[in-house]
Protein backbone atom coordinates (compact mmCIF):
# COMPACT_ATOMS: atom_id res chain seq x y z
CA UNK A 1 0.00 0.00 0.00
CA UNK A 2 1.44 3.36 -1.05
CA UNK A 3 1.35 6.33 1.29
CA UNK A 4 1.50 10.04 0.67
CA UNK A 5 5.02 11.24 1.39
CA UNK A 6 5.34 13.19 4.64
CA UNK A 7 8.71 14.88 4.43
CA UNK A 8 10.29 15.66 7.81
CA UNK A 9 13.95 15.63 6.77
CA UNK A 10 14.35 19.26 5.74
CA UNK A 11 17.78 19.57 7.37
CA UNK A 12 19.00 17.10 4.75
CA UNK A 13 17.46 18.98 1.83
CA UNK A 14 14.29 20.90 1.00
CA UNK A 15 11.64 21.03 -1.67
CA UNK A 16 12.33 23.66 -4.33
CA UNK A 17 9.80 26.46 -3.91
CA UNK A 18 7.56 26.96 -6.99
CA UNK A 19 8.40 30.68 -7.00
CA UNK A 20 12.10 29.81 -7.08
CA UNK A 21 11.58 27.43 -10.00
CA UNK A 22 9.60 30.07 -11.89
CA UNK A 23 12.41 32.57 -11.39
CA UNK A 24 14.99 30.07 -12.68
CA UNK A 25 13.21 28.80 -15.81
CA UNK A 26 13.82 31.82 -18.09
CA UNK A 27 17.58 31.38 -17.57
CA UNK A 28 17.36 27.72 -18.53
CA UNK A 29 15.12 28.21 -21.56
CA UNK A 30 15.50 31.74 -22.92
CA UNK A 31 18.38 33.73 -21.40
CA UNK A 32 21.05 31.04 -21.70
CA UNK A 33 24.00 33.19 -22.76
CA UNK A 34 27.33 33.17 -20.95
CA UNK A 35 27.23 36.12 -18.51
CA UNK A 36 30.86 36.98 -19.37
CA UNK A 37 29.96 37.65 -23.01
CA UNK A 38 30.32 41.19 -24.40
CA UNK A 39 27.00 41.23 -26.27
CA UNK A 40 23.75 42.42 -24.72
CA UNK A 41 22.25 38.91 -24.65
CA UNK A 42 24.95 37.90 -22.15
CA UNK A 43 24.31 41.10 -20.27
CA UNK A 44 20.83 39.85 -19.33
CA UNK A 45 22.39 36.91 -17.50
CA UNK A 46 25.00 39.17 -15.89
CA UNK A 47 22.32 41.49 -14.53
CA UNK A 48 20.48 38.48 -13.08
CA UNK A 49 23.63 37.51 -11.17
CA UNK A 50 24.01 41.06 -9.88
CA UNK A 51 20.42 41.00 -8.61
CA UNK A 52 20.90 37.61 -6.92
CA UNK A 53 24.09 38.82 -5.26
CA UNK A 54 22.17 41.77 -3.84
CA UNK A 55 19.42 39.43 -2.60
CA UNK A 56 22.02 37.36 -0.72
CA UNK A 57 23.61 40.54 0.66
CA UNK A 58 20.25 41.59 2.09
CA UNK A 59 19.63 38.07 3.40
CA UNK A 60 22.80 38.01 5.52
CA UNK A 61 22.97 41.79 6.07
CA UNK A 62 26.40 42.19 4.47
CA UNK A 63 27.77 45.68 3.95
CA UNK A 64 28.39 45.24 0.22
CA UNK A 65 27.32 42.79 -2.50
CA UNK A 66 31.03 42.55 -3.37
CA UNK A 67 31.38 40.48 -0.19
CA UNK A 68 29.21 37.71 -1.67
CA UNK A 69 30.69 34.89 -3.77
CA UNK A 70 28.66 32.11 -5.40
CA UNK A 71 29.74 28.47 -5.04
CA UNK A 72 28.29 25.02 -5.72
CA UNK A 73 27.35 24.10 -2.12
CA UNK A 74 28.06 24.54 1.58
CA UNK A 75 30.98 22.11 1.52
CA UNK A 76 32.72 24.08 -1.23
CA UNK A 77 32.06 27.32 0.62
CA UNK A 78 33.59 25.88 3.79
CA UNK A 79 36.66 24.58 1.97
CA UNK A 80 37.01 27.85 0.08
CA UNK A 81 36.89 29.84 3.31
CA UNK A 82 39.11 27.65 5.52
CA UNK A 83 41.74 26.75 2.94
CA UNK A 84 41.65 30.26 1.49
CA UNK A 85 42.36 31.96 4.82
CA UNK A 86 45.09 29.52 5.82
CA UNK A 87 46.81 29.80 2.43
CA UNK A 88 46.97 33.56 2.94
CA UNK A 89 48.29 33.22 6.51
CA UNK A 90 51.16 30.76 6.26
CA UNK A 91 52.98 31.69 9.48
CA UNK A 92 50.24 30.76 11.97
CA UNK A 93 49.63 27.04 12.47
CA UNK A 94 46.97 26.95 15.18
CA UNK A 95 43.28 26.54 14.30
CA UNK A 96 40.14 25.92 16.38
CA UNK A 97 36.78 24.29 15.71
CA UNK A 98 34.13 22.43 17.73
CA UNK A 99 33.49 18.73 18.31
CA UNK A 100 30.00 18.96 16.79
CA UNK A 101 30.73 20.51 13.39
CA UNK A 102 29.42 19.15 10.09
CA UNK A 103 31.69 16.55 8.41
CA UNK A 104 32.66 19.08 5.71
CA UNK A 105 34.49 21.03 8.43
CA UNK A 106 35.60 18.24 10.78
CA UNK A 107 37.09 16.09 8.03
CA UNK A 108 38.89 19.10 6.55
CA UNK A 109 40.37 19.93 9.96
CA UNK A 110 41.56 16.32 10.33
CA UNK A 111 43.31 16.68 6.98
CA UNK A 112 44.89 19.94 8.12
CA UNK A 113 46.22 18.19 11.23
CA UNK A 114 48.15 15.85 8.94
CA UNK A 115 49.59 18.91 7.20
CA UNK A 116 51.10 20.22 10.43
CA UNK A 117 48.35 22.37 11.94
CA UNK A 118 47.69 22.27 15.68
CA UNK A 119 43.93 21.85 16.13
CA UNK A 120 41.80 22.41 19.23
CA UNK A 121 38.32 20.85 19.21
CA UNK A 122 36.02 22.70 21.65
CA UNK A 123 33.46 20.63 23.51
CA UNK A 124 29.80 21.14 24.38
CA UNK A 125 27.81 20.52 27.54
CA UNK A 126 24.92 18.07 28.02
CA UNK A 127 22.51 20.57 26.45
CA UNK A 128 24.73 21.01 23.39
CA UNK A 129 25.86 24.53 24.33
CA UNK A 130 29.44 25.40 23.40
CA UNK A 131 31.96 25.52 26.26
CA UNK A 132 32.83 29.21 25.90
CA UNK A 133 35.49 29.23 28.63
CA UNK A 134 37.28 26.38 26.87
CA UNK A 135 37.16 28.40 23.64
CA UNK A 136 38.56 31.50 25.35
CA UNK A 137 41.43 29.49 26.83
CA UNK A 138 42.27 27.95 23.45
CA UNK A 139 42.77 31.20 21.48
CA UNK A 140 46.37 32.45 21.42
CA UNK A 141 48.68 34.68 19.38
CA UNK A 142 49.30 31.87 16.88
CA UNK A 143 45.60 31.18 16.19
CA UNK A 144 44.90 31.79 12.50
CA UNK A 145 41.26 30.67 12.31
CA UNK A 146 38.26 29.69 14.41
CA UNK A 147 35.54 27.69 12.62
CA UNK A 148 32.12 27.39 14.25
CA UNK A 149 28.62 26.50 13.07
CA UNK A 150 25.66 28.84 13.69
CA UNK A 151 23.10 26.03 14.13
CA UNK A 152 23.75 22.32 14.49
CA UNK A 153 22.44 20.14 11.68
CA UNK A 154 21.47 17.23 13.95
CA UNK A 155 19.97 18.95 16.99
CA UNK A 156 19.18 22.45 15.72
CA UNK A 157 21.06 23.95 18.69
CA UNK A 158 22.08 27.57 18.06
CA UNK A 159 25.53 28.80 19.04
CA UNK A 160 25.86 32.43 20.27
CA UNK A 161 27.92 33.62 17.31
CA UNK A 162 28.13 37.26 18.41
CA UNK A 163 29.45 36.26 21.85
CA UNK A 164 31.85 33.76 20.27
CA UNK A 165 33.20 36.49 18.00
CA UNK A 166 33.67 38.85 20.96
CA UNK A 167 35.60 36.18 22.88
CA UNK A 168 37.88 35.35 19.95
CA UNK A 169 38.56 38.95 18.92
CA UNK A 170 39.26 40.00 22.52
CA UNK A 171 41.97 37.33 22.72
CA UNK A 172 43.40 37.89 19.22
CA UNK A 173 41.94 40.59 16.97
CA UNK A 174 43.74 39.14 13.92
CA UNK A 175 42.15 35.68 14.21
CA UNK A 176 39.64 35.07 11.43
CA UNK A 177 36.22 33.59 12.20
CA UNK A 178 34.46 31.30 9.74
CA UNK A 179 30.81 30.41 10.41
CA UNK A 180 28.97 27.47 8.86
CA UNK A 181 25.46 28.96 8.66
CA UNK A 182 24.03 26.26 6.38
CA UNK A 183 21.42 25.14 8.94
CA UNK A 184 20.69 28.65 10.24
CA UNK A 185 19.90 30.17 6.85
CA UNK A 186 16.17 30.73 6.41
CA UNK A 187 15.34 29.65 9.97
CA UNK A 188 16.65 32.50 12.12
CA UNK A 189 17.78 36.08 11.37
CA UNK A 190 21.46 36.40 10.44
CA UNK A 191 23.49 39.62 10.49
CA UNK A 192 27.15 39.17 9.61
CA UNK A 193 27.98 42.76 10.55
CA UNK A 194 26.55 42.73 14.08
CA UNK A 195 28.02 39.25 14.61
CA UNK A 196 31.41 40.59 13.47
CA UNK A 197 32.43 37.47 11.55
CA UNK A 198 34.88 37.28 8.66
CA UNK A 199 33.50 34.48 6.50
CA UNK A 200 30.18 32.61 6.38
CA UNK A 201 28.81 29.76 4.25
CA UNK A 202 25.23 29.01 3.19
CA UNK A 203 23.75 26.36 0.89
CA UNK A 204 20.67 26.93 -1.28
CA UNK A 205 19.09 23.50 -1.00
CA UNK A 206 18.59 23.97 2.75
CA UNK A 207 16.12 26.83 2.19
CA UNK A 208 14.14 25.78 -0.88
CA UNK A 209 16.59 26.52 -3.70
CA UNK A 210 17.92 23.62 -5.80
CA UNK A 211 20.91 21.45 -4.90
CA UNK A 212 24.16 22.59 -6.48
CA UNK A 213 24.41 26.24 -5.46
CA UNK A 214 25.75 27.97 -2.37
CA UNK A 215 27.28 31.25 -1.30
CA UNK A 216 30.20 32.48 0.75
CA UNK A 217 30.31 35.81 2.55
CA UNK A 218 33.82 37.26 2.89
CA UNK A 219 34.19 40.47 4.89
CA UNK A 220 35.86 43.27 2.96
CA UNK A 221 39.60 43.33 3.61
CA UNK A 222 39.82 39.61 4.45
CA UNK A 223 42.67 37.99 2.55
CA UNK A 224 41.99 34.55 1.11
CA UNK A 225 43.46 32.51 -1.71
CA UNK A 226 41.10 31.07 -4.38
CA UNK A 227 40.28 27.37 -4.14
CA UNK A 228 39.46 27.08 -7.85
CA UNK A 229 41.87 28.89 -10.19
CA UNK A 230 41.10 29.74 -13.80
CA UNK A 231 39.06 32.55 -15.29
CA UNK A 232 38.08 35.94 -13.91
CA UNK A 233 34.64 34.93 -12.59
CA UNK A 234 33.56 35.98 -9.06
CA UNK A 235 36.18 38.76 -9.16
CA UNK A 236 38.95 36.20 -9.57
CA UNK A 237 38.07 34.32 -6.38
CA UNK A 238 36.14 31.38 -7.85
CA UNK A 239 36.83 30.43 -11.48
CA UNK A 240 34.28 28.74 -13.73
CA UNK A 241 31.33 29.86 -15.83
CA UNK A 242 28.57 30.97 -13.47
CA UNK A 243 25.58 28.67 -13.01
CA UNK A 244 23.12 31.46 -13.80
CA UNK A 245 19.76 29.64 -13.31
CA UNK A 246 20.83 28.28 -9.93
CA UNK A 247 22.31 31.59 -8.82
CA UNK A 248 18.98 33.20 -9.69
CA UNK A 249 17.31 30.41 -7.69
CA UNK A 250 19.33 30.92 -4.50
CA UNK A 251 18.76 34.67 -4.75
CA UNK A 252 15.00 34.24 -5.00
CA UNK A 253 15.01 31.61 -2.23
CA UNK A 254 16.94 34.00 0.03
CA UNK A 255 14.38 36.74 -0.60
CA UNK A 256 11.50 34.39 0.25
CA UNK A 257 13.30 33.01 3.31
CA UNK A 258 13.94 36.51 4.65
CA UNK A 259 10.25 37.35 4.23
CA UNK A 260 9.25 34.08 5.94
CA UNK A 261 11.29 34.33 9.14
CA UNK A 262 8.25 35.27 11.24
CA UNK A 263 6.39 32.20 9.92
CA UNK A 264 9.38 30.03 10.86
CA UNK A 265 9.49 31.45 14.37
CA UNK A 266 5.74 31.01 14.94
CA UNK A 267 3.93 28.43 12.82
CA UNK A 268 6.83 26.09 12.02
CA UNK A 269 7.91 26.21 15.67
CA UNK A 270 4.34 25.53 16.82
CA UNK A 271 4.13 22.38 14.70
CA UNK A 272 7.61 21.26 15.81
CA UNK A 273 6.66 21.73 19.45
CA UNK A 274 3.39 19.86 18.94
CA UNK A 275 5.22 16.91 17.39
CA UNK A 276 7.91 16.92 20.05
CA UNK A 277 5.74 17.32 23.14
CA UNK A 278 3.24 14.68 22.09
CA UNK A 279 5.89 12.08 21.29
CA UNK A 280 7.54 12.71 24.66
CA UNK A 281 4.13 12.42 26.34
CA UNK A 282 2.92 9.24 24.61
CA UNK A 283 6.14 7.22 24.19
CA UNK A 284 7.62 6.27 27.56
CA UNK A 285 11.14 5.48 26.31
CA UNK A 286 11.57 8.78 24.45
CA UNK A 287 13.87 11.64 25.50
CA UNK A 288 14.65 15.06 24.05
CA UNK A 289 18.31 15.05 23.12
CA UNK A 290 18.73 18.83 22.99
CA UNK A 291 17.41 19.51 26.48
CA UNK A 292 16.65 23.17 27.17
CA UNK A 293 19.08 24.55 24.58
CA UNK A 294 18.12 27.37 22.21
CA UNK A 295 17.28 25.80 18.84
CA UNK A 296 16.21 26.71 15.33
CA UNK A 297 12.39 26.45 15.16
CA UNK A 298 12.13 23.50 12.78
CA UNK A 299 14.27 20.81 14.41
CA UNK A 300 13.84 18.20 17.11
CA UNK A 301 16.09 15.26 17.93
CA UNK A 302 14.41 12.56 20.00
CA UNK A 303 16.07 9.47 21.42
CA UNK A 304 14.15 6.21 21.82
CA UNK A 305 15.96 4.16 24.42
CA UNK A 306 16.89 0.52 23.76
CA UNK A 307 15.63 0.62 20.13
CA UNK A 308 17.67 0.79 16.92
CA UNK A 309 17.15 4.01 14.97
CA UNK A 310 17.44 2.22 11.62
CA UNK A 311 14.42 0.07 12.50
CA UNK A 312 12.42 3.16 13.47
CA UNK A 313 13.31 4.86 10.18
CA UNK A 314 12.34 1.79 8.15
CA UNK A 315 8.93 1.58 9.85
CA UNK A 316 8.41 5.32 9.39
CA UNK A 317 9.32 4.92 5.72
CA UNK A 318 6.75 2.15 5.36
CA UNK A 319 4.20 4.76 6.47
CA UNK A 320 5.51 7.31 3.96
CA UNK A 321 7.31 9.37 6.63
CA UNK A 322 10.81 10.67 5.87
CA UNK A 323 13.04 11.38 8.86
CA UNK A 324 16.71 10.91 9.68
CA UNK A 325 19.10 9.56 12.29
CA UNK A 326 21.45 12.52 11.84
CA UNK A 327 23.55 14.17 9.15
CA UNK A 328 22.77 13.10 5.57
CA UNK A 329 26.54 13.17 4.93
CA UNK A 330 27.09 10.33 7.42
CA UNK A 331 23.96 8.27 6.75
CA UNK A 332 26.04 5.33 5.48
CA UNK A 333 27.84 5.02 8.80
CA UNK A 334 26.79 2.65 11.59
CA UNK A 335 28.68 4.76 14.13
CA UNK A 336 26.51 6.72 16.58
CA UNK A 337 26.26 10.46 16.07
CA UNK A 338 29.45 12.34 16.96
CA UNK A 339 27.23 15.27 17.98
CA UNK A 340 25.21 13.27 20.50
CA UNK A 341 28.35 11.56 21.80
CA UNK A 342 29.95 14.97 22.40
CA UNK A 343 26.83 15.98 24.37
CA UNK A 344 27.12 12.91 26.57
CA UNK A 345 23.81 11.45 25.39
CA UNK A 346 23.21 8.14 27.23
CA UNK A 347 24.38 5.08 25.35
CA UNK A 348 20.86 3.64 25.69
CA UNK A 349 19.55 6.36 23.33
CA UNK A 350 22.53 6.95 21.03
CA UNK A 351 21.57 4.37 18.42
CA UNK A 352 17.85 5.12 18.68
CA UNK A 353 17.86 8.85 18.04
CA UNK A 354 15.71 10.32 15.29
CA UNK A 355 15.84 13.83 13.83
CA UNK A 356 12.61 15.38 12.61
CA UNK A 357 13.08 18.63 10.68
CA UNK A 358 10.08 20.60 9.36
CA UNK A 359 9.68 23.34 6.76
CA UNK A 360 7.15 26.00 5.82
CA UNK A 361 5.44 23.35 3.69
CA UNK A 362 4.78 21.03 6.65
CA UNK A 363 1.08 20.82 7.53
CA UNK A 364 -0.86 20.16 10.73
CA UNK A 365 -2.46 17.10 9.10
CA UNK A 366 0.98 15.61 8.45
CA UNK A 367 2.06 16.14 12.06
CA UNK A 368 -1.18 14.57 13.29
CA UNK A 369 -0.52 11.49 11.13
CA UNK A 370 3.02 11.10 12.49
CA UNK A 371 1.70 11.39 16.04
CA UNK A 372 -0.89 8.72 15.30
CA UNK A 373 1.58 6.14 13.98
CA UNK A 374 4.65 6.84 16.12
CA UNK A 375 3.44 5.19 19.37
CA UNK A 376 2.34 2.12 17.39
CA UNK A 377 5.75 1.82 15.71
CA UNK A 378 7.66 2.09 18.97
CA UNK A 379 5.29 -0.35 20.72
CA UNK A 380 5.89 -2.87 17.94
CA UNK A 381 9.67 -2.47 18.15
CA UNK A 382 9.66 -2.73 21.94
CA UNK A 383 8.15 -6.20 21.58
CA UNK A 384 11.15 -7.41 19.57
CA UNK A 385 13.80 -5.51 21.51
CA UNK A 386 16.47 -7.69 23.18
CA UNK A 387 16.34 -5.31 26.17
CA UNK A 388 12.87 -6.22 27.46
CA UNK A 389 13.91 -6.21 31.14
CA UNK A 390 15.53 -2.81 30.92
CA UNK A 391 12.52 -1.37 29.09
CA UNK A 392 10.22 -2.65 31.82
CA UNK A 393 12.37 -1.01 34.48
CA UNK A 394 12.42 2.23 32.48
CA UNK A 395 8.64 2.17 32.07
CA UNK A 396 8.06 1.68 35.80
CA UNK A 397 10.51 4.47 36.61
CA UNK A 398 8.88 6.91 34.16
CA UNK A 399 5.41 6.03 35.48
CA UNK A 400 6.60 6.55 39.05
CA UNK A 401 8.24 9.91 38.19
CA UNK A 402 5.15 11.14 36.35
Amino acid sequence: MEHKIIYLDNNATTKVDEHVLEAMLPYLKKYYANPSSMYSFGGIAQRAIIEAREQIREFVHAKSSKEIFFTSCGSESANMAIKGVLASEKTKKHIITTKVEHPCVLNLYKTLEKEGYKVDYIGVNAHGDLELEELANAVNENTALVSCMWANNETGIIFPIEKISQIVKSKNKDTKIFVDAVQAAGKIPMDVQSADIDLMAISGHKFHAPKGVGALYVKSGTLFTPLIVGGHQERGKRAGTENVPYIVGIGKAAQLAKEGLVHEATEVKRLRDKLESNILKTVFNSRLNSGVANRVPNTTNIGFEYIEGELILLHLSDCGICASSGSACTSGSLEPSHVLKAMGTPFTALHGSIRFSLSRFTTEKEIDFVLAVMPRIIKKLIKISPFQNKLEILKKHKTHVN
